[in-house]
């Protein structure tokens, strides 16, 4: 499954993958819910539009501190909320009603915990949001690498590695695998992990293996427009999909021309109002290697 909501805003988590035990002995335990007032912004960072207490302080979106529920609200919320508000907006999918029963939800701070989360009201299941895991392959043939052209929006017709989102009953290793079988028509053998990209603000977690071909044949897949492969100078950044690639691939290039393969690890993060294949729309942090 090639990536579809890969650095959209609301588009990595249609449905996170949930924690079940109740942490509530009644419902009449629940803390009391706070309450705030929600402002309707024109456009995300990213350029979506977006519901969310927000303000603007130093150029970033930051929560406003909500009113408490009434004289009877727990001052737990209260300290919660107070520490949300040095905390750069993260974009989390809003859960209103409970996956297990279809009761509403209410956002609230579970006992035990710092933060407020979805509460069904009816039967208090918490709804955790987890990030996604994304990955993908880096193809080598004869000093080459393999791209697939975007036949899917996000990013139509744009260049990326093959890659998408893990599933459920397969490893890390499988799901490139597999993922580069899908778009590429190509049989891989995987041969090391090579990076893993952490994008925090969007809820998702790459890992990128190096790979090559088991024969060489590929050919598009059905959300591929085209593959074909690359001398590392030919390249196009300038038409390359996401953040992630650009930011691979130029590790990459780097290692190879240094003779000296590593494993990479790092965070990318979105600077406010950058397209997703904006190559000066981010910024590198905490950059690892072994």
């Amino acid at each position: 499954m090639m990536l579809r909501s890969v650095h959209l805003p609301l588009g990595f988590g249609v449905s996170p993958l949930l924690r079940c035990l109740p942490r509530f002995s009644d419902l009449a335990s629940l803390p009391a819910v706070a309450s705030c007032s929600w402002s309707r912004i024109s456009a995300s960072p990213d350029g979506l539009p977006l519901d969310v207490p927000y303000s603007r302080q130093h150029g970033v979106f930051r929560a406003f501190r909500m009113s408490s529920g009434g004289p009877g609200t727990s001052p737990d919320v209260d300290a919660a909320l107070e520490s949300a508000v040095a905390q750069p907006a993260i974009q989390m999918p809003k859960i209103c009603f409970c996956h297990s029963c279809g009761n509403p939800t209410k956002q609230v701070i579970p006992d035990g915990e710092k933060k407020i989360r979805p509460v069904c009201v009816v039967c208090g299941k918490i709804h955790y949001q987890n990030p996604k895991m994304v990955v993908g392959c880096l193809v080598e043939h004869n000093d080459k690498v393999l791209l697939c052209k975007r036949k899917i929006e996000p990013s139509y017709g744009l260049w990326t590695l093959p890659a998408g989102f893990l599933e459920i009953g397969e490893s890390a290793a499988e799901g490139a695998a597999r993922e580069t079988l899908e778009e590429a028509c190509a049989e891989v053998e995987v041969l090391s992990p090579f990076a893993q990209l952490d994008i925090p603000r969007i809820g998702q977690s790459y890992i990128i293996f190096r790979a090559r071909l088991k024969t060489p044949h590929f050919s598009p897949g059905p959300e591929s427009l085209k593959c074909a492969l690359f001398a590392l100078d030919d390249i196009p950044f300038d038409s390359l999909a996401f953040s992630s690639i650009i930011v691979t691939l130029k590790m990459y290039i780097e290692d190879t021309k240094s003779g000296n393969l590593k494993f990479h690890y790092c965070t990318i993060n979105k600077r406010p109002g950058a397209s997703p294949s904006d190559p000066g729309g981010f910024v590198v942090d905490q950059r690892l290697h072994s």
